[in-house]
């Protein structure tokens, strides 16, 4: 796992790791292997739940969750819930990081936390992660291929199969989604946009029948992926939003980060996707490749690409929030840019929505 952060790791001083001394017992006495005393160097590129690399003694590493510092949503942040969601995925064929340990409560660290293998890999948030560390195009292309292929893999896993079947209901899915946003929206917001509240009623006017239904990811992108160089995922990240339900809302999300060269909605985004750097799939192809996995119908991805945007503009609001309010351990997030771009996010997820009502 690679990331932004150039610190060393710290024995002291890292926001959020409050007990090294609880800690180095709960990793000595739960994580096979692990000998004290631990360093942490906070992993940058999460603006919700906080990730660090943990370095013991003995020269090995694991990667330590915890909810984010003073969180207001906390049903967005539970441990419990996304440990069992990774040791459950990592029954099936989707690559994740090994689930190791939980603690569920606040007597170790302050806070929950769980732990999880590490996982070589390259965190492509934008182009210029791309074009660093997958320089072949060739392997951009594979790349692309293997994203499209896990994500058909995830979403034909029998749920019950590997112990999900009861995360969430099933049905209703689009129902659950827009009254939770809308309701992520007013708990969050900062001022009033009335994009947000138009794309809401239309969303439900155009709102299509569920027909595929099955683990629903919540934010699959390469930004929350280990990318190899070759061309291959080594490891699935964050899926403290995963549910179960219309898998294609996965397919609308990913699609609105598939950046392409000369893409209007790049500037949405603090840095061009990674896709922007050449040799990945178009979205067209990316598409097909996932509709011949699935067998599904793709038609009405569009629906999906408005409604995340729009639930897109609900998290990022969430986000500004918290860091206007202090609560995150990055002292330079650009408040006026992000305000910005989430008003920007709630244009397009009316336009878009616009359009298929009137078409």
């Amino acid at each position: 796992m690679t990331s932004s952060a150039t610190h060393q790791p710290a024995r002291e001083g890292v926001p959020g790791i409050v007990d090294l001394d609880g800690l180095d017992e709960y990793f000595a006495a739960n994580v096979a292997g692990a000998v004290p005393p631990l360093r942490y160097t906070v992993i940058a590129g999460g603006h919700s739940n906080l990730t660090y690399r943990v370095d013991d003694a003995a020269g090995n590493r694991f990667v330590l969750r915890r909810p984010p510092l003073g969180h207001i949503l906390a049903s967005a942040h539970d441990m419990g819930r996304e440990h069992r969601i990774i040791s459950a995925v990592g029954r099936s064929n989707v690559p994740v990081a090994p689930a190791l340990a939980l603690s569920p409560d606040d007597t170790v660290n302050g806070a929950p936390f769980y732990v999880m293998g590490f996982v070589d890999g390259h965190v492509l948030a934008a182009d210029a992660d791309v074009e660093a560390n997958v320089p072949d195009r060739t392997a951009r292309y594979r790349l692309g291929e293997h994203v499209a292929d896990i994500l058909a893999e995830l979403h034909q896993v029998d749920v019950d199969a590997i112990g999900l079947g009861e995360l969430a209901r099933r049905d209703g899915f689009l129902d659950r989604q827009l009254k939770r946003w809308r309701g992520q929206w007013e708990a969050a917001k900062t001022r009033e946009l009335p994009a947000m509240e138009e794309t809401y009623e239309l969303l439900l006017q155009a709102k299509p029948d569920q027909r595929h239904t099955g683990i629903v990811h919540g934010d699959y992108r390469l930004g929350n992926m280990l990318s190899l160089p070759e061309g291959r995922v080594a490891a699935v990240l964050d899926w403290e939003l995963c549910t179960l339900g219309d898998v294609l809302a996965d397919v609308g999300y990913l699609l609105n980060n598939w950046g392409e060269p000369g893409d209007p909605e790049i500037g949405l985004n603090l840095d061009p996707p990674p896709t922007c750097a050449p040799g990945f799939p178009s979205r067209e192809a990316f598409v097909a490749r996932y509709g011949e996995r699935t067998g599904f119908d793709t038609a009405m991805i569009p629906y999906y690409q408005a409604f995340s945007h729009w639930r897109l503009a609900s998290i990022g609001e969430g986000v500004k929030r918290r860091y206007m309010e202090g609560v995150m351990v990055d002292d330079t997030f650009p408040l006026e840019e992000y305000d910005h771009r989430v008003a920007a996010r709630a244009g397009v997820a009316l336009e878009l929505i616009r359009g298929l009502v009137a078409g």
